[in-house]
């Protein structure tokens, strides 16, 4: 692509994508028409704009997105994002499963992009929960009254690790269960360390 707005990082990215290639061909110049900067960041083709991340685009098994950051304050009026995950509380998706699926994507997409340009240059944010607000299991409480170093541990994670952790063992449906989740994961929690680093 000649395209002065285009990143080599992003170009090389297109040229070494065997999945989704044509999806994000197709993708691509649409997002390029709308006032975004372009960059590789998480190894991903990111998009900007007044200082905010606005897009992502995602390949997974079964399709393609494009992930908004702060997509849950966009108007969806045709109704086309998607949650990305059980526990996203700011981010939806478009998702492409065909070049066709791009296409009919379309002519929303500018009017997407714009509104979280919108929000971005007004600093407008998805107001997320607290880590004050996410229940904490049982069995994690009883493991702070029984090793207090553990709970202050677990307290000098950031807010985004404590989460992590929080979700993960709440999700267990069984006690059993809940305690082996703790257990498993004790000592990178006394490393100071998240789920995934």
């Amino acid at each position: 692509m000649t395209d002065t707005r285009t990143s080599e990082g992003v170009d090389a990215y297109a040229r070494d994508l065997t999945r989704w290639r044509s999806e994000f061909e197709a993708l691509r110049p649409l997002l390029l028409e709308l006032e975004l900067e372009e960059s590789i960041k998480w190894r991903k083709p990111c998009y900007s704009a007044a200082g905010s991340n606005i897009a992502i685009f995602q390949p997974f098994k079964d399709m393609c997105a494009l992930m908004f950051f702060q997509g849950a304050l966009l108007a969806d009026e045709p109704g086309l994002l998607r949650e990305q995950g059980a526990n996203s509380q700011s981010a939806l998706r478009l998702e492409f499963r065909s070049v066709d699926d791009v296409r009919a994507a379309a002519p929303h997409l500018a009017g997407y992009v714009r509104e979280a340009i919108e929000h971005a240059r007004l600093g407008v944010r998805v107001e997320k929960k607290r880590t004050e607000d996410y229940d904490v299991p049982q069995e994690l409480l009883m493991r702070f009254d029984d090793d207090p170093r553990f709970r202050e541990a677990f307290e000098s994670l950031t807010p985004g690790r404590q989460r992590g952790y929080l979700l993960h063992f709440a999700d267990a449906k069984k006690p059993e269960t809940r305690m082996a989740r703790i257990d498993r994961y004790a000592p990178r929690i006394l490393d100071g360390l998240g789920m995934h680093d």
